[in-house]
């Protein structure tokens, strides 16, 4: 059809001229499309065809970028060293870097035990890419202490990792469906300036009523957990911002955490001031900022890559998840789930069937050059991904995530 359109350009009759017109236009918004999609980054992008099996991801270039690099902020309470090691070990690779927190309600004996256990496994003593807060926070969710601890340990991987991509805060409850080669493989095909998060601004009366409520967090001034206190007024909601609210769970982009945490802009600020006496702040923070911010607010993606399960009626927090959730987190596509009890059988089921991980080893990878009991006592280059059926649920989930514009339609939604 193109060919006949060309060789008789000259004399071709109004309707394939207007056929020539239609199919220029088209092309030209495509593109349009791919740039506005990658106009804050210059890493390739993929598009996706209409197939019934997994999904393809096309590169719209021939240059091959390294994997990016992942900071993970992983937070636990009194009593969670072994979940915290069980949660890095499944969650380990040599690109990222993974900052441990143990929250005030543990002792510094406890942290100090989390710090040895970190040393004496080799491969994190030789690539030095584990690391423990000393100096703890309060992380009491109901408050905005749990906010103050995320920000605290996004600025101390700042300083700590210049090289990373993307941030992710995971806590003891949580652990991956994915291997970190699969997880790193669908990332690659990713402009590394989204934003997954999962956000609305259509506030349930529940949520309204919480947001304007006056709370003081004690975290913040006293050595011990106690109750919240809530001023006897309220306050109505401002007038030049929208607020939105989500999962506290996210996928930050390096560039939107700066811009948090440097300054450099008086958003984050003001939103801070006001989220810092809200109760559950870190349900709302990021949010905001993000669909408030001309910078940010067309990388935002309404979705966070984690499963959870909700209650009927939803309650406060997610149900805990076991052996009867598994088949639903395949299917989902998720890259984490959430809500797992300790020691569950369902996490040496994944371990078994999704991670390939033996107990008290990390998780294979590319970068695995084989040994006698543990095939990654001998490490090769991690730039070598060994992508698996984990990432082939992964890609689908994304795809659908942009397909048929559904990402540009979802994204900061004001309702």
């Amino acid at each position: 059809m193109l060919s006949d359109l060309s060789a008789g350009a000259g004399s071709a009759p109004k309707e394939s001229r207007s056929l020539y017109c239609l199919i220029t236009i088209a092309l030209l918004s495509l593109l349009l499309l791919i740039l506005s999609f990658s106009s804050n980054s210059s890493l390739r992008f993929f598009v996706s065809r209409p197939v019934s099996s997994a999904p393809k991801l096309l590169l719209l270039d021939s240059s091959l970028s390294p994997p990016p690099s992942l900071a993970y902020l992983i937070s636990g309470s009194n009593g969670d060293i072994n979940r915290v090691i069980r949660l890095l070990s499944a969650v380990y690779h040599p690109k990222n870097h993974y900052l441990l927190h143990l929250d005030l309600t543990a002792t510094n004996k406890q942290r100090e035990q989390l710090a040895l256990a970190v040393q004496s496994v080799p491969i994190y003593r030789a690539k030095r890419n584990v690391d423990v807060i000393g100096k703890a926070d309060f992380a009491d969710p109901r408050g905005s202490a749990a906010l103050a601890a995320t920000l605290h340990g996004a600025s101390i991987l700042l300083r700590l990792a210049p090289n990373w991509d993307w941030f992710i805060n995971l806590s003891a409850k949580d652990y991956p469906l994915v291997t970190q080669d699969d997880l790193l493989h669908v990332l690659s095909f990713l402009p590394r300036a989204l934003n997954f998060v999962q956000h609305t601004s259509n506030f349930t009366l529940r949520e309204s009523r919480r947001v304007r409520l006056i709370n003081v967090d004690p975290g913040f001034y006293l050595s011990e957990r106690s109750d919240m206190f809530y001023a006897t007024q309220t306050r109505d909601l401002p007038n030049f911002y929208k607020l939105f609210t989500g999962s506290s769970y996210v996928i930050l982009s390096r560039k939107f955490v700066e811009f948090c945490i440097l300054g450099i802009d008086n958003l984050p600020r003001i939103l801070l001031m006001y989220y810092a006496n809200t109760p559950s702040a870190h349900l709302n923070y990021f949010h905001t900022v993000l669909c408030n911010s001309p910078k940010f607010n067309n990388t935002t993606v309404n979705h966070n890559m984690q499963f959870v399960s909700w209650d009927d009626p939803p309650k406060r927090d997610p149900r805990t998840l076991g052996l009867k959730d598994l088949k639903a987190m395949l299917e989902s596509g998720a890259a984490f789930g959430t809500q797992f009890p300790e020691n569950d059988p369902a996490l040496d089921l994944i371990d078994q069937e999704l991670l390939n991980r033996s107990l008290g080893r990390v998780v294979p990878g590319g970068w695995c050059l084989g040994g006698d009991d543990d095939q990654c006592t001998q490490w090769g280059d991690a730039d070598v991904l060994r992508p698996g059926p984990g990432a082939k649920r992964l890609a689908k989930s994304v795809v659908q995530l942009f397909s048929n514009g559904t990402q540009r339609s979802n994204h900061c939604i004001f309702e």
